[in-house]
């Protein structure tokens, strides 16, 4: 079968899943829930090379894979899913009280894009925190200006398989329906071998 090369357009359904255990026996995630309207997320992974020299000529090249980097732009963030993506309290004022020495759960981040063909390209990080969001406030002018908030986390490996990340294209042999119809009822897990 030939490849299919088409381009994405657009990016939607951004969703989040807490992660309650990742230890050497599997991974535990809890159902998961839309964030916010998706705008654009950016996904960095870190990567390092060395070459070895030997014998007057390079002999060898070592890489390692860091931790990805994620900016996500939304049109709003619910004060109950910061909250919740945080770590945070929401009072029953309707209020979070910021506390520095919460320290956020470790979340799963999955999303999608659009390709110009209508096709889609569906996308889990598996494990990561987020931080505080970034708010731009900025007065009334004569022109609609939408303020939108940003949010920055930084996502790594499982303990369990080492896995960060999995990517599936509608256009991908062996990629089903049923796959992209169960994308945001759980985070994406392989189906085990004969079944």
């Amino acid at each position: 079968m030939a490849e299919v090369y088409s381009s994405i357009v657009g990016m939607k359904n951004l969703y989040y899943a807490k992660l309650t255990s990742d230890d050497d026996t599997g991974v535990v995630y809890e159902t998961p829930k839309k964030l916010a309207p998706a705008k654009s997320a950016k996904v960095t992974t870190a990567s390092d090379s060395a070459t070895q020299y030997a014998d007057d000529g390079p002999v060898a090249v070592a890489s390692q894979i860091g931790e990805t980097q994620v900016e996500i732009g939304v049109t709003d963030i619910p004060l109950s899913i910061q909250a919740d993506l945080l770590g945070q309290t929401l009072n029953s004022e309707g209020v979070i009280e910021f506390n520095q020495d919460v320290v956020a759960p470790y979340v799963a981040l999955g999303f999608e894009g659009t390709k110009e063909n209508g096709k889609r390209r569906f996308v889990w990080l598996y494990k990561g925190r987020f931080g505080i969001p970034d708010d731009d406030w900025k007065t009334k002018e004569d022109k609609t200006e939408f303020q939108e908030p940003t949010m920055s986390g930084n996502f790594i490996r499982r303990q369990f398989d080492k896995n960060f990340k999995a990517v599936g294209d509608e256009e991908a042999t062996g990629f089903t329906s049923t796959i992209a119809d169960a994308w945001y009822t759980k985070v994406y897990a392989p189906t085990p071998s004969g079944v």
